[in-house]
């Protein structure tokens, strides 16, 4: 990443939290070599990486008019789900206040009576549960070394059951190895009705899990999947191409 220039470095109890600019992408960097999150300047709405594109998908399956996200970076998931209905009511739950300061500062995060950004641990946010229930919960809680494996707990996943509606979506951002996972397949097998995941071209093993059975046949349906598209701006279909059920 040295054609970037370093706007902003700040370090917490956890880490270093860099902000990087090359003229058009600015990006959110955890360590060397690490892009957190990424917007193209110009249309910070567009995802620029393939994970936020297939966690995005779900918008297939449930039209939400709230959801919760927990690990807000540079803010990438609320742009998106801004331009897709700017009605929707988000709950961002954050962990590192720096990282809240740098997204607001840096990538352009959207304010609004419709956003509420929180500073607190996901797990302990959703243990809490001081919030009313939602349509969809995005999990995407990552430090420098990977996946936060707070969010691959049974207790975890059980409180975002809990925090669903009934007709309520979880959506789980995880690496390419917890694909094989059965442990991780069982726990969400057993809460949810329905469990699906997709491998995007980064490595990225994307999980939807629904509390309803037969909720994924919009994957399928060439018309909504263009809907969808034109919606977000982008060709939502190529985060699908590995879309398969993920159950026992």
């Amino acid at each position: 990443m040295s054609e970037y220039q370093q706007l902003h470095h700040v370090s917490d109890e956890i880490g270093p939290i860099y902000v990087l600019d090359d003229g058009d992408f600015r990006v959110l960097s955890f360590g060397d070599n690490d892009e957190q999150s990424k917007i193209l300047k110009s249309a910070p709405h567009i995802p620029q990486h393939t994970y936020i594109q297939a966690m995005l998908a779900v918008l297939l399956f449930n039209k939400p008019k709230s959801a919760i996200i927990l690990g807000l970076g540079g803010g990438g998931l609320v742009h998106a789900l801004r331009r897709y209905d700017a009605a929707i009511k988000l709950t961002t739950v954050e962990l590192r206040a720096d990282v809240i300061d740098v997204a607001k500062r840096f990538f352009q995060l959207p304010v609004g009576k419709k956003l509420n950004v929180m500073h607190q641990d996901g797990s302990e946010f959703l243990i809490n549960g001081n919030h009313k229930k939602v349509d969809i919960i995005f999990a995407d809680m990552y430090i420098e070394q990977g996946v936060d494996e707070k969010q691959l707990t049974s207790e975890f996943i059980g409180h975002c059951h809990k925090s669903l509606k009934a007709e309520g979506f979880l959506v789980l951002n995880c690496w390419k190895e917890h694909s094989k996972s059965e442990l991780l397949k069982q726990v969400l097998s057993a809460q949810f009705a329905n469990v699906y995941a997709t491998l995007t071209g980064g490595g990225n093993w994307v999980i939807y899990a629904s509390k309803q059975p037969n909720s994924f046949s919009a994957a399928y349906n060439k018309q909504q999947l263009q809907q969808l598209s034109q919606q977000l701006d982008y060709p939502v279909g190529r985060s699908l191409t590995r879309f398969t059920q993920w159950e026992e």
